[in-house]
């Protein structure tokens, strides 16, 4: 897979809802349910990080969901990239960008979404065909206001900024024209999941959907 056709990939997820929820799953058993709360609240693309033993077994739970995109975060290596891609990932998210990982995605024809923080970043990933793009973290890399102004002079570039989003602050992202969606975990929190919420988790993701980007 060309870089252009993951950027084109890439796009398609970021633009389903205007957030893709990123998930820890300690235990893959729950995934199934987590998948269908978020997917009927209208949620659809969901990023599970491999940040867990579970990781990779949640994702094959939420692969066998009607109606999901399932994508595996915190791809850091072409070991990480093979195991999400056998897992049933669709996509994957990474917290950066280096040759070697992209060569992998690349060649695993797994859909990429890179990530970046400065201008530098953004352009060098520009430069190699990624056009879509993660801003991350976020939050702490100065927030919409440094997003708004890396969009200035790179308006090429697409962003799904993912790191300290929350409810209150995502508009002031999605209303970005460089921004296609957000990525945070507010819509499943670990005391809902936990307590087996499914319902709760459903409204979070339903008032999230409601958001509207302007990317």
């Amino acid at each position: 897979m060309t870089p252009q056709a993951a950027s084109r990939k890439s796009e398609e997820i970021c633009r389903l809802a205007p957030v893709i929820p990123v998930l820890v799953i300690d235990d893959a058993s729950i995934a199934a349910p987590l998948a269908k709360a978020l997917i009927a609240g209208g949620l659809p693309a969901l990023e599970v990080t491999l940040r867990t033993p579970a990781a990779l077994d949640a994702i094959r739970e939420m692969a066998a969901v009607p109606g999901g995109r399932v994508g595996a975060g915190t791809l850091l290596t072409p070991q990480d990239v093979r195991a999400a891609k056998e897992a049933g990932a669709t996509f994957g998210v990474s917290p950066g960008a280096t040759d070697t990982l992209l060569s992998a995605c690349e060649d695993e024809d797994l859909p990429l979404l890179p990530g970046a923080a400065t201008a530098s970043e953004a352009m060098r990933l520009l430069e190699r065909g990624y056009s879509v793009q993660k801003f991350f973290p976020a939050e702490a890399s100065g927030g919409a206001a440094a997003l708004k102004a890396i969009g200035a002079p790179i308006p090429q570039v697409r962003f799904c900024p993912t790191g300290g989003v929350t409810l209150k602050n995502a508009p002031d992202y999605l209303g970005l024209s460089n921004t296609l969606c957000v990525g945070g975990s507010w819509v499943a929190p670990a005391a809902k999941i936990a307590a087996g919420d499914w319902s709760g988790i459903e409204a979070l993701a339903r008032e999230a959907s409601l958001l509207t980007s302007q990317g």
